[in-house]
């Protein structure tokens, strides 16, 4: 999580977007003139790489100027996504043009009134274009460390990516006189690919943020640590993470505390940890108090069995197998055993023939009298391992 506040974060997000239109439209100007003077199609794509780069830096600072709008009626959670869209505006505009580069340089190769002569003008520019690109690459990854920014990291490497394409063109400028004029244009088509594929993967990273990624491993084990380190707090589970823009987090989590101990002070319990966590991670959690009966020795003897039972079927199918909100029904001629599975989505067993194999076991184990009411739960792979 980002550690400058959310304020401050969004005024250097702004002076960077603003940084990187100035310094792309000057570099897409000076490419552009030499490019039309010396006629080559690769330059002339190398500039337009950098007017989309200078695209990218407006929809950059369109973004943080609307993710700045507080919450309202219609956005109860705010509007932090527009990061998040814009960076996928972005995404889908520089994977067109690169389509549009990639058909006119495959023009210029086959076209017989295809030339390039380059002076030294042209080669000053491109190396300038160099410099200036890595100068602005580590800007862009310094400040967006900083401040957490996954549209600034994104474009430190595509900073990266612009160096390779302008070193692209001086080295067409350096076999075109050995292959011919077409080299020029196939060296164009090259750089047109480059930024195919890099908006395509924009596309897919920032589409993958708006569906809803996993949340990272890192902030799951450090809430489920900082949730346990509560005094009463035996365990957790169905810990969700939403969200809502950077460092913009809900979450709700099922807690499990004594049955026997005072309802109001396990509540007290819960009010400071969510206090607490809105305070020092400014994450907005919500628990469920799920109480636990830890002194009945019967209940502990069933909820052990059914533990060793889990772990059995975990190691034969070599996948993570957990339960909790475990209950136990005595009755007079049967008692019920009521609990939920927690499995990852990798588990090779369908849910009713993993139910039908516990329930199996169950019987064998612990006798007929027993009936088990199961639901099957899908975990993500990384978060079940590490909240069991």
């Amino acid at each position: 999580m980002g550690n400058v506040s959310e304020e401050a974060r969004i005024k250097i997000g702004r002076k960077a977007g603003a940084i990187g239109i100035c310094v792309n439209i000057f570099l897409f100007a000076i490419k552009l003139f030499a490019g039309i003077l010396s006629g080559s199609v690769s330059m002339v794509a190398d500039a337009v790489n950098n007017l989309t780069d200078a695209g990218s830096s407006i929809l950059l600072l369109v973004g943080y100027l609307l993710s700045a709008k507080p919450a309202d009626r219609e956005h109860p959670y705010g509007h932090a996504r527009m990061e998040y869209l814009c960076g996928l505006f972005i995404s889908i505009i520089v994977t067109v043009l690169g389509i549009e580069l990639f058909s006119s340089s495959v023009k210029s190769v086959f076209s017989p009134d295809n030339w390039a002569e380059y002076g030294v003008p042209a080669v000053v520019v491109m190396v300038l274009a160099i410099f200036i690109k890595v100068v602005l690459a580590v800007f862009y990854k310094i400040v967006g460390k900083k401040i957490d920014s996954q549209n600034l990291k994104a474009a430190a490497v595509d900073s990266i990516g612009d160096v390779c394409a302008t070193s692209a063109v001086i080295l067409a400028m350096i076999l075109t006189p050995v292959f011919g004029p077409k080299t020029d244009g196939v060296f164009g088509a090259v750089i047109a690919v480059y930024i195919f594929v890099m908006g395509v993967k924009l596309v897919i990273e920032s589409s993958n943020t708006i569906l809803g990624k996993a949340p990272d491993v890192e902030l799951v084990k450090k809430i489920i640590s900082k949730i346990k380190s509560y005094d009463g707090v035996i365990g957790i589970h169905d810990l969700v993470i939403h969200n809502y823009g950077v460092d913009k987090y809900f979450a709700s989590v099922h807690v499990e505390m004594d049955a026997s101990r005072d309802v109001m002070e396990s509540h007290d319990i819960i009010d400071n940890i969510e206090v607490d966590f809105k305070r020092d991670m400014g994450i907005s959690l919500v628990i469920h108090l799920d109480p636990i009966c830890i002194n009945d020795e019967r209940v502990i003897f069933l909820k052990n069995s059914i533990r060793e039972i889990l772990d059995e079927i975990s190691g034969e199918f070599s996948s993570p197998i957990s339960f909790h909100d475990f209950r136990a029904v005595f009755g007079v001629t049967h008692s019920n055993l009521i609990f939920d599975v927690a499995i990852t989505d990798e588990f090779s067993l369908k849910d009713n023939e993993l139910v039908d194999m516990i329930r199996s076991e169950i019987k064998k184990k612990l006798g007929g009298e027993y009936n088990s009411v199961i639901r099957p739960r899908l975990h993500d792979k990384q978060i079940l391992k590490k909240l069991y």
